[in-house]
């Protein structure tokens, strides 16, 4: 094998697992939001309040679960982000101060693919000629100095994944005629979740079912807890 089809290769596997992880983040945002707020509008309609209230609650749960996962978004990916710049720096000091070791690792990492030694040396000092700092960072940690992961990009994403998630059972709920709001929310929340369940099993390459069926139950359970608590609260107010 040459090296560089080997370097392709990790480039490859390794921008296509970026851009899947990115994919399930959004994914999980979505779900999230559709959970979350589902449950709060049902708790909400089954207490009685509808309307403009109804709306006011659930924007505001709306803007607040987004506010709430970018931030957490954005300190989560800040710390990791910050873990790659220091094995970034690791590795290009290794490279300096400990070139013949970095290479003999480099060898034992191509013949971990079943290249023979004497393939494995040539290859690594062909290597050698290139940009040396970005293969020992692909082969070694599956890292891209290229492309570090971005906290306010993944702020911004995961924002924008719970509001596209949080709006369907919102709309679902205020333009709902009046008497079918629970039963429309119901029925809207869950054939997201099996949408977005059936994309998450997709892109893991999982079982389309056991994931949608998972959500499904989940966010059911959820909205039927929550009615129950609307419920209750609903009856010791107009008692």
């Amino acid at each position: 094998m040459q090296p560089e089809i080997v370097h392709t290769e990790v480039e490859r596997t390794a921008d296509l697992g970026h851009k899947l992880n990115w994919l399930r983040a959004a994914v999980l945002g979505a779900n999230d939001g559709i959970i979350s707020v589902a449950g709060l509008v049902i708790g909400v309609l089954a207490a009685g309040v509808a309307g403009k209230e109804l709306l006011t609650v659930a924007a505001a749960a709306l803007i607040a679960g987004a506010v709430s996962m970018a931030l957490g978004e954005y300190v989560s990916v800040s710390a990791q982000r910050d873990t790659e710049s220091a094995l970034v720096e690791k590795e290009r000091y290794e490279l300096e101060h400990l070139e013949e070791e970095e290479h003999e690792e480099l060898v034992g990492i191509l013949q971990g693919y079943g290249i023979t030694p004497e393939t494995a040396e040539q290859a690594a000092s062909e290597m050698a000629k290139q940009d040396l700092l970005k293969t020992h960072l692909a082969l070694e940690l599956g890292i891209d100095p290229d492309e570090l992961i971005r906290p306010v990009q993944a702020a911004y994403s995961s924002a924008a994944a719970f509001t596209a998630g949080a709006i369907i059972p919102v709309l679902a709920g205020v333009l709902a005629p009046k008497g079918f709001e629970i039963p429309l929310v119901f029925i809207a929340t869950l054939s997201a979740l099996m949408i977005t369940g059936w994309i998450s099993a997709h892109l893991g390459e999982a079982s389309r079912s056991r994931a949608m069926v998972r959500l499904v139950v989940g966010g059911a359970a959820a909205m039927g807890f929550t009615w129950v608590i609307g419920q209750l609260f609903g009856v010791a107010v107009a008692g």
